[in-house]
C-alpha cells in the first residue's frame, strides 16, 4: 500500500485496512485540527487506488474483513469514483464485511439519496461523523463548516439510505460556552440517533489556530472538572434509541462504556465518583491524539 503523509482512523478501525483513496481534507479549516494541515487535499487518481487494493488483496486479502477508506472526509468523492472502489474492494477482500470513512454533514448533503443508497447497496457501511458541538456559536468559532441543523438533516438521509452512523463530540473547545455546548451536543446526538457515540477531550496542538489563540491568551483548555461536567451533561440528556457509547480515545481522561440509554444511570455514576476524586483518571503522560 501507498500511504502519503501522516494516517488517521477511529479507535474502532484499528483492525482494518486502509486504503488512502484522498490525500488530506476538502475542509482542513477546523481550528483545532492539525491532522491534514500538512497536506493539499486532492481526490487520488482512481488507478492508483484500485492498484493498491489489488496488492492489498494479493498480500492479504484474505485475512481482511474492514476497510477504512482514508483521508479527511473521503465521501466527497464522486459517486462514481467510489463504486469502482467498493466493486474492487469486494472481489480482492472476499471476507469483507465493513467499509467505512469519515465524512462531513456537507459530504452527505451533497450527494443524492440515489447516490446514498448505491453506496450502501455496494458496501460502504459507516460514516464517522465528528459535528463536535451542537452550539452553533460554538460550531462557528471552531469553523466547522457546517452548523446543527445540516448534521440533523445528514443524519436523516444517511439513516434512510441505510448508512451507520457513528458521531463525535468534543469536549473542552466551547470556552465560557461550555454547559450551552453540552446541552446543545446532547441534543444533537439526540436528533442525530446515531448507532455509536464517542466524545473526544480538545488538545492544544502547536501551528494550529487554536494554538494561536491559547498564544494570545484568548482560549485555554478548561480544567479537568469542567471537562468531566461536560462529558456528564451529554451523557446525562443525549437520547439516542440505542448507541454504543465510548470515551476510549487517547485524549480523554475517563475510558468509559455503554450503550446508551441502559446504561445511562451507570455512566453518569462513574463520571460522579471521578469527579469525587473516587476514580483514578489518566495521568498527562498516559494521554495523546
Amino acid at each position: 500500500m501507498r500511504y502519503e503523509g501522516r494516517l488517521y482512523r477511529p479507535p474502532s478501525e484499528a483492525d482494518a485496512l486502509i486504503v488512502q483513496a484522498t490525500i488530506g481534507c476538502s475542509w482542513n479549516h477546523c481550528t483545532y485540527c492539525d491532522m491534514y494541515r500538512d497536506k493539499t487535499f486532492r481526490i487520488r487518481e482512481l488507478a492508483e487506488t484500485l492498484a493498491d487494493l489489488d496488492a492489498a488483496g494479493a498480500e492479504v486479502g484474505a485475512r481482511v474483513d474492514k476497510l477504512f477508506v482514508a483521508d479527511g472526509d473521503a465521501l466527497v468523492m464522486p459517486t462514481e469514483h467510489w463504486l469502482a472502489i467498493l466493486a474492487r474492494a469486494r472481489a480482492r477482500l472476499p471476507g469483507l464485511r465493513r467499509v467505512s470513512c469519515y465524512a462531513m454533514a456537507r459530504n452527505v448533503l451533497a450527494k443524492t439519496d440515489d447516490e446514498l443508497r448505491a453506496l450502501r447497496a455496494a458496501g460502504l457501511a459507516r460514516l464517522y461523523v465528528g459535528p463536535e458541538s451542537g452550539d452553533d456559536v460554538t460550531l462557528r468559532r471552531i469553523a466547522k463548516g457546517d452548523d446543527a441543523a445540516a448534521h440533523v438533516e445528514a443524519a436523516a438521509r444517511a439513516h434512510a439510505a441505510g448508512l451507520e452512523l457513528s458521531v463525535i463530540a468534543l469536549l473542552g473547545g466551547a470556552g465560557e460556552r461550555s454547559d450551552a455546548h453540552a446541552r446543545a451536543t446532547a441534543e444533537l446526538v439526540t436528533r442525530m440517533d446515531p448507532a455509536f457515540f464517542s466524545a473526544l477531550t480538545v488538545t492544544v496542538v502547536p501551528g494550529t489556530p487554536l494554538a494561536r489563540l491559547a498564544d494570545r491568551g484568548r482560549f485555554a483548555v478548561p480544567a479537568v472538572p469542567e471537562l468531566l461536567r461536560e462529558l456528564r451533561t451529554m451523557v446525562a440528556h443525549a437520547r439516542p434509541r440505542r448507541a454504543l457509547f465510548r470515551t476510549n480515545h487517547a485524549s480523554n481522561y475517563l475510558p468509559l462504556g455503554g450503550w446508551l440509554p441502559d446504561d445511562r444511570e451507570r455512566i453518569v455514576a462513574t463520571i460522579d465518583a471521578a469527579l469525587a476524586g473516587a476514580i483514578p483518571l489518566r495521568r498527562e503522560w498516559q494521554r495523546g491524539l
